[in-house]
């Protein structure tokens, strides 16, 4: 029986509301909708979503606030829907663990296409990379568990995270552009939005890296993009 994605979808505007539960059923999505972000979280708990989209502006509690919350437990896609086009914003939503960012009002077939980019990321492996690890120097990476490593210690990563840990890992001692990153990671609509690689970038060098300054793994390639140094 072929499985119907679940969409967590939190908006508290009852006109948008009904016409993305509306949408997204169409669509062939099974739905949970809620006004507020606390409600989300129960929710979240109770169903474990596949994805959720989550309006920026809540009556509680902000989504920056929600995905902080959410982090601390799921991996799960979380697509933030803003009217603010405030980059501060943006990167805020990024560097609390969201996936992507969409400002309104939207094409509602561009929200329908990030949802099922998302969905396809979160995918398990093919059976093709079943059992596969690749270690660099101190790092390793599981594609099979989806997990990463540090001289033997995991290291827990966000679904977008790993994304881009994998791609790196994959082209160690390459220089992979900006656009090839983002592509790569995002999507090729995403192609532009650089700011996307730098928040994600300084999140793997907190994570892996003593000095964030003198990057041992994760360099700086000025202009052109970045690169894993394999030595």
């Amino acid at each position: 029986m072929h499985y119907a994605p679940l969409v967590l979808l939190v908006e508290d505007d009852l006109a948008m509301l009904c016409y993305l539960q509306a949408t997204l059923s169409d669509q062939g999505f099974r739905v949970i909708e809620t006004a507020t972000g606390e409600e989300a979280l129960m929710q979240a708990v109770g169903h474990n979503p596949d994805i959720v989209v989550l309006d920026y502006g809540l009556p509680d509690l902000d989504g920056i606030q929600v995905t902080t919350k959410l982090r601390k437990w799921t991996a799960a896609p979380i697509l933030i829907v803003s009217a603010s086009h405030d980059r501060s914003g943006m990167v805020a939503a990024l560097d609390a663990g969201a996936n992507d960012y969409v400002t309104k009002p939207f094409a509602i077939g561009e929200l329908l296409a990030r949802i099922r980019v998302w969905l396809r990321h979160f995918q398990r492996p093919s059976a093709q990379s079943l059992g596969t690890t690749l270690e660099v120097g101190e790092l390793k990476i599981d594609f099979a568990e989806r997990r990463a490593y540090l001289r033997g210690a995991q290291v827990r990563l966000t679904t977008t995270q790993f994304k881009l840990f994998a791609a790196l890992m994959r082209n160690a001692g390459r220089v992979l552009t900006h656009e090839e990153l983002l592509s790569t990671v995002w999507g090729p609509t995403r192609v532009q939005e650089t700011q996307y690689l730098r928040v994600y970038i300084g999140q793997l060098r907190s994570k892996f890296e003593n000095d964030s300054v003198r990057c041992k793994y994760f360099v700086t390639e000025p202009g052109v993009g970045y690169r894993l140094r394999a030595d």
